[in-house]
């Protein structure tokens, strides 16, 4: 089951990775309707795109940005289908955690309702960061279940860490989900544009930041959300939220990567100062260079494995106590 479980997880991975091009290739609505594309079970082609303009005259088909969602989908929906097998499998073994894999069965259905949602409420900004927000969800669980799985193999010794250090790692596991959302309201509004400038704005930024309007959970009425529909103020707001959250999200990572190493967690604190880098860099190449796609989806997929490390370091903290548990 361990074996299952990291081909799980890899595939949640790829998942992610999906549908963050998905999302910056504009292709969301590539298919206008769930869970098939103009009404087809594929991209329609050849005499069938008559057939899909017809029923949704206001979408002309774009083969590129349909295929890009219906793989997407096509993808999530195996993933689906390998946490089910997970959790009926979880039944038969005698040891690992019993309730996690439904638990993570009940979320992939939520899941798949947010992106139904995602296309039918045509990107409404806070279904859209719920979708990107489940989908880290289920790839923590999932690393969490993978943990958690008897592996066979000698583990070290498990170091005694102090009540402070467990609860840092918590705040700053929490932090850290929190800069993740920033970036995912951040996309989902269209707003990874709105500065071009570094270290944080051009010009006077400060005087033009709306944060009620910014960050307002239902925005005003539209027919359709695609491309964003703030006016720059609230984008720019959005946009500085994100960068400022994420000089607190570095200094807090930073010391929590000084606790662990100099608690003797070496494995973690290098995986965690490592991917923190590499975020940081690919954050300012998205600015510099102007959100080149390889790099924007690779920043989507190094915050997925950096949210990793911090769990990792958390289950290991914890650990010792014994609060992890099936």
């Amino acid at each position: 089951m361990r074996q299952l479980t990291l081909l799980t997880l890899i595939l949640a991975l790829v998942v992610i990775l999906l549908g963050a091009f998905t999302r910056l290739t504009d292709a969301g609505l590539g298919c206008p309707d769930w869970p098939g594309c103009y009404g087809f079970l594929t991209v329609p082609d050849g005499e069938q795109i008559a057939h899909a303009e017809a029923r949704f005259p206001q979408r002309p088909v774009e083969a590129a940005k349909a295929w890009a969602e219906m793989i997407h989908r096509y993808v999530a929906g195996t993933l689906g289908l390998f946490i089910l097998a997970l959790a009926l499998l979880s039944r038969r073994q005698r040891s690992g955690p019993k309730r996690l894999p439904w638990v993570l069965v009940g979320l992939v259905i939520f899941q798949a309702a947010l992106g139904m949602w995602t296309v039918t409420l045509n990107l409404l900004p806070v279904v859209v960061m719920g979708h990107l927000l489940g989908g880290f969800a289920i790839l923590s669980l999932l690393f969490l279940l993978w943990l958690r799985l008897p592996s066979g193999a000698e583990e070290g010794e498990a170091i005694t860490s102090g009540r402070s250090g467990r609860v840092f790692a918590l705040v700053a596991l929490l932090v850290l989900i929190t800069q993740i959302a920033l970036g995912g309201w951040t996309s989902a509004n269209y707003a990874s544009l709105a500065c071009t400038q570094l270290p944080i704005c051009e010009g006077q930024w400060w005087q033009g930041l709306t944060p009620q309007q910014a960050f307002s959970p239902l925005p005003p009425p539209a027919q359709s959300y695609e491309f964003g529909v703030l006016d720059y103020p609230a984008r720019m707001t959005i946009h500085v939220s994100h960068r400022l959250w994420a000089g607190v999200t570095a200094l807090i990572l930073l010391l929590l990567w000084w606790r662990l190493r100099a608690g003797g967690y070496r494995r973690e604190s290098y995986a965690l100062a490592g991917l923190l880098v590499l975020q940081l860099l690919l954050g300012i190449i998205n600015v510099a260079a102007t959100l080149p796609l390889p790099v924007a989806v690779a920043h989507n997929g190094v915050a997925a494995l950096l949210l990793l490390s911090v769990v990792a370091a958390n289950y290991r903290l914890w650990r010792t106590k014994g609060v992890v548990h099936g």
